[in-house]
């Protein structure tokens, strides 16, 4: 299972559960963690005590990233034994440990920089399993013992793949491929603005060479890759761009402005991403002739994302149920998968097309128990168990069922 590339990020990284004593300040305050002799590789032990310049963050399934910025100490407690050594890492209070419950996952994470990287993951969460599966070492049943991996260069790809990428996007690490800066051919192109989403999706499929017919899977990852990494240099340029003029009114900082310029900053980059995914999707579809309805309103309200062969098939009361397909479209499931349930309530069983890799299989035991149907590109099932996988869809397996759907949606349409 390649992530691909990691020790350009990471020396070495060690994961545990945290304990009790280790995640409650109401049962104890040691600020230490426990089964630290496997952290003698990563931090030596030439030194009596050393402070490790380190970012905290707090992961979980809703997006809601705690950061903090300190340092960890590592450091002998019996330095001045003759014979014995005692070595404890220490870690400070702040908004992120304070986060911590026991059993949620803890990874320490030597950066090539020297400095640590430390995730504190909620138990039984996707982002936990994704890092589980980035870093290929898991947490030892034991509690109180550090389970490490000391050489980052088992994974020999040539790039780090698309879920790679996406997960260390999460944990808010730089990848060399989000360096590549296409940013005057767009500013050429656009100007000093964005486009609308769907323009500038569809300029992006422009620029990369794929075969939506023949390989709709890699195409969807293709444009979509291509589209992030653009969208990234151009909104670089025009955030540069803009502080650059500043914010000052005369002596005074308006300090609204900066505000409302950071909150657009923001909504725009969670609008952009699901748009773009079902832009995409619907050149697919329109590379292979499928048709569909797209956000039609349904029974309270709802809006399902692609309703498949119409609307109107699905309004109409004599249509076999069986014959309609309703897609969600999520970049990434998360928590967020079960609104697709709430939606086209003709279609017991529903689709949904994710980007999301490493899904836990306690997450897709229970979408197949309440009868959705994960689709996700091929290159992605590889992040999944073999269990998992042979209950996957690929964007092709999918694209093949709405064929046969709509075959017979002609043949009622005729009869």
């Amino acid at each position: 299972m390649e992530a691909g590339y990691l020790n350009q990020y990471f020396k070495a990284v060690a994961v545990k559960r945290l304990s009790a004593v280790e995640a409650d300040a109401a049962v104890s305050n040691q600020h230490e963690y426990n089964g630290v002799s496997l952290l003698k590789k990563m931090f030596g032990t030439d030194e009596q005590k050393i402070s490790i310049p380190t970012h905290f963050i707090y992961v979980t399934d809703d997006d809601s990233t705690i950061s903090a910025d300190g340092e960890l100490t590592w450091y002998d407690a019996r330095f001045n034994h003759p014979t014995r050594t005692e070595w404890r890492l220490y870690y400070p209070t702040n908004t992120v440990t304070e986060s911590a419950v026991a059993e949620d996952s803890l990874f320490i994470c030597l950066k090539a920089d020297g400095t640590v990287l430390e995730i504190i993951a909620r138990k039984d969460s996707i982002i936990e399993n994704q890092l589980f599966w980035l870093f290929d070492v898991r947490p030892d049943e034991n509690p109180n013992q550090f389970v490490a991996k000391t050489d980052m260069t088992s994974q020999p790809s040539d790039k780090v793949s698309f879920t790679a990428r996406m997960i260390l996007y999460a944990i808010g690490v730089e990848t060399q491929d989000d360096k590549e800066d296409y940013t005057d051919m767009l500013v050429a192109k656009f100007g000093n603005a964005f486009p609308s989403t769907r323009e500038f999706s569809k300029f992006a499929r422009e620029t990369v060479e794929a075969d939506p017919l023949h390989d709709p899977d890699g195409a969807l990852l293709l444009w979509f890759d291509r589209e992030e990494k653009m969208f990234k240099c151009m909104e670089r340029y025009l955030i540069q761009e803009r502080l650059m003029v500043g914010f000052k009114t005369g002596d005074d900082v308006d300090v609204d402005a900066f505000i409302q310029f950071s909150l657009s900053v923001n909504n725009r980059r969670k609008s952009r991403a699901g748009l773009s995914f079902e832009n995409h999707l619907e050149a697919l579809f329109a590379e292979h002739k499928i048709r569909y309805s797209h956000t039609p309103v349904t029974e309270n309200k709802s809006k399902p994302d692609f309703i498949f062969p119409s609307i109107d098939y699905y309004r109409d009361v004599n249509y076999p149920a069986t014959q309609l397909t309703m897609l969600g479209a999520k970049t990434t499931a998360k928590d967020r998968w079960r609104q697709v349930l709430e939606e086209a309530d003709r279609i017991e069983r529903k689709h949904l097309i994710t980007l999301e890799g490493a899904i836990s299989e306690n997450q897709t035991n229970e979408m197949i128990s309440r009868k959705l149907q994960l689709v996700v590109p091929k290159e992605i099932h590889a992040t999944y168990s073999e269990k998992q996988q042979s209950w996957l869809y690929s964007v092709e397996d999918f694209l093949g069922l709405v064929k046969e759907r709509q075959i017979f949606a002609d043949g009622y349409k005729n009869g």
